[in-house]
């Protein structure tokens, strides 16, 4: 390794990619029974933006195939939670909506979740947590620039 950045650059993403095997081991855990982090994210998504979306806008929003996003909302939808209709103006797309069965089901979901991440945040504190949190979007944004 010549570059002297190189071992630093290693250090960061192994703790981030460990960091985020052991966070979705967490969730997989606490998520009502059925229900995948796939699942929640797109129930979250949609119940904090009150709106419909095209399964393409889902996909890049959550940085996935359109084939993995048809697969997790055709699961969303067997199970009630969401409504797949077309588009009015152009037939060939699609809109999603949440469900008020989804919205319940995300409802439980942060309840389950949310004892979990409360007692990780208060265990590292308010103050490391907000210190870190620009730097993770910086390097998220970065990520997404690429």
């Amino acid at each position: 390794m010549t570059d002297p950045n190189a071992a630093l650059a290693i250090a960061l993403f192994s703790e981030l990619l460990t960091a985020d095997q052991l966070i979705r081991n967490r969730l997989s855990k606490v998520l009502p029974k059925g229900m995948e982090i796939s699942h929640f994210s797109v129930l979250n998504q949609l119940g904090r933006i009150a709106d419909e979306r095209t399964p393409a806008q889902l996909a890049k929003s959550f940085h996935v195939t359109r084939g993995a996003m048809t697969n997790t909302l055709n699961k969303l939808e067997w199970a009630g939670y969401i409504h797949i209709r077309p588009d009015w103006d152009d037939a060939r797309r699609k809109m999603v909506a949440i469900s008020p069965a989804g919205r319940q089901a995300r409802d439980a979901a942060l309840a389950a979740i949310s004892p979990m991440i409360s007692e990780l945040v208060s265990e590292l504190g308010d103050e490391k947590v907000r210190a870190v949190l620009p730097i993770l979007r910086e390097l998220r944004l970065k990520l997404e620039d690429s």
